[in-house]
């Protein structure tokens, strides 16, 4: 004799049996639009400088990273970060090379504005730290300690030079109190409303910028655990959040990715505006190094991780896997 509702009763593999089954029902997709390349434009080279610490990523020259960005335009990419790292010799106390309008960061932005126009939000590392001889995020005081308000004002003097040279949006990443609200000031004042402001609201003190220091020949002795915030911490995300929010930020931004997500997600159910996450340089090595040893497959270990960013609350990642996977989903 048949039997009929027999146990189990729902039967929710009915909804994975097969590929376009799958793609039917899935609730997080991605998109090129997604995503913002993270780029490295390094002075005085001749050819690109391969990053060792990561894989597949280069300092570029100027040429290089016209191409780049062109290419990025072409898969579909959103944006383009912009990181600038000068000559070694041009590094002070101050930073003096982010405010000189000559600054390889500067005549980077002005370069991917002529070759791309409109095509490709050009934004700009509004930071020290590639720019300084101590490789901190701002200046320094008489006892060696980050002076948190004389940085504010280096910080205005950077946001109006990377304004005039071409950004659409800048990226304020030093974690200095105040700094969103300075930033949005010193643009205003010299009529650029329409430039937006990236906040790095939730930037933390984290042992996966390794790789990152390498590509920006970051001079840092010593770390940045007086202004970064303690992975420790997560109700001090959402004070930030707050302060940034009234101090005028366009979007705000998780950092780095993976290892926050419910950072990630406290903040994205929090606010009405975009909200972005960096899939830092750690993130990125880690799965480049672990694929090279045949332990994980590449391409989906990628597709996994930046998913599950977008799942987590994420409109917009940072990714140095940017143009890649987005060439990759426009093929389907």
């Amino acid at each position: 004799m048949t039997t009929y509702g027999s146990f189990p009763g729902a039967r929710p593999r009915r909804l994975r049996t097969s590929p376009v089954m799958r793609r039917m029902v899935a609730e997080t997709r991605l998109h090129p639009a997604d995503f913002i390349l993270p780029a490295f434009v390094r002075e005085g080279v001749g050819e690109p400088v391969p990053v060792a610490a990561m894989p597949g990523v280069v300092q570029h020259t100027r040429d290089s990273l016209k191409k780049a960005a062109a290419e990025a335009v072409a898969a579909g990419v959103s944006g383009i970060m912009l990181f600038g790292v000068p000559e070694d010799a041009k590094k002070d106390a101050v930073g003096t090379p982010g405010t000189d309008p000559d600054g390889i960061l500067q005549v980077a932005i002005r370069d991917v504005r002529a070759e791309v126009g409109d095509e490709l939000l050009v934004m700009s590392d509004l930071c020290l730290d590639e720019t300084t001889d101590h490789g901190h995020c701002g200046v320094l005081d008489e006892f060696g300690r980050v002076d948190n308000d004389a940085t504010l004002e280096r910080y205005a003097e950077m946001a109006q030079v990377q304004a005039d040279a071409g950004a659409h949006v800048v990226g304020p990443s030093g974690m200095m109190d105040g700094q969103i609200g300075v930033v949005r000031d010193a643009l205003d004042q010299i009529g650029r409303e329409d430039v937006a402001v990236l906040a790095y609201t939730a930037k933390y003190a984290s042992a996966f910028y390794g790789p990152f220091r390498e590509a920006v020949a970051s001079s840092l002795q010593g770390d940045r655990k007086t202004y970064q915030q303690d992975p420790a911490n997560a109700r001090e995300s959402m004070r930030e959040l707050a302060l940034d929010l009234e101090e005028g930020a366009d979007l705000v931004m998780v950092k780095p990715a993976g290892p926050y997500l419910d950072i990630l997600a406290r903040v994205a159910d929090a606010v009405d505006v975009p909200v972005a996450a960096y899939q830092i340089s750690g993130e990125y090595s880690m799965i480049e190094a672990a694929a090279e040893k045949g332990w994980i497959d590449r391409d989906r270990a990628i597709l996994e991780t930046l998913t599950g960013i977008k799942r987590a609350g994420a409109r917009n990642i940072l990714t140095y896997w940017a143009t890649e996977v987005a060439q990759k989903l426009v093929k389907g």
